[in-house]
């Protein structure tokens, strides 16, 4: 394949990837692909900062010392240790009780809404592994044709490269060659045209 002249004056040859259009000059790609994180802080709201803060913070384990510490002082409270003025919730501590409901009703609501976001985080990244694999393999196919790869040969290796792959996860012995799942060996890559 010849490289066609670029626009006029940029001194870049392009050449076209098949089916797709994208073009991509020798020295740079034309190709970005999006990065997660990027996209995803672009999607944040106020009130996903906020849950995401209060999950983050509820996750620690200095949130665990200090429920106990305060469980612990409220009980002690209440159960007369520092005085019977002191005490606020008698046994058997109905209103530390309500206090504790309510607190995990909101913690689980938090968390519930950090999940739904790590989902959404988990969609946005498979989509962009997606358009990458996408992207591989258009270059790939190119890459081979331009080399005179022959296509149904590549893919008859890499087809029984997966299945002896398969069949070592699946507990099977290894393969007599002593070979690495997908390792192929030099004898059977495919050879240029």
């Amino acid at each position: 394949m010849t490289l066609k002249p670029g626009p006029r004056g940029t001194g870049d040859a392009k050449v076209p990837l098949p089916a797709d259009g994208v073009t991509a000059t020798p020295h740079r790609s034309m190709i970005t692909l999006p990065h997660e994180r990027e996209t995803f802080a672009r999607m944040r709201g106020t009130e996903e900062r906020v849950a995401d803060a209060i999950t983050r913070s509820a996750g620690r384990m200095r949130f665990a010392y200090l429920h106990a510490v305060w469980f612990a002082g409220w009980i002690l409270v209440n159960l007369g240790v520092f005085g019977k003025a002191a005490v606020f919730d008698p046994y058997p501590f109905g209103l530390l009780t309500m206090v504790v409901s309510l607190e995990a009703i909101f913690l689980s609501t938090f968390v519930m809404v950090s999940q739904n976001r790590q989902s959404a985080r988990d969609n946005i990244r498979a989509d962009i592994d997606f358009e990458t694999n996408l992207r591989s393999e258009v270059w790939s196919a190119h890459i081979g044709r331009s080399l005179g790869l022959d296509a149904q040969q590549v893919e008859l290796e890499v087809q029984r490269l997966v299945a002896r792959s398969r069949t070592r996860l699946d507990g099977s012995p290894a393969d007599p060659a002593g070979g690495l799942p997908g390792t192929p060996e030099p004898a059977s890559l495919p050879k240029p045209a």
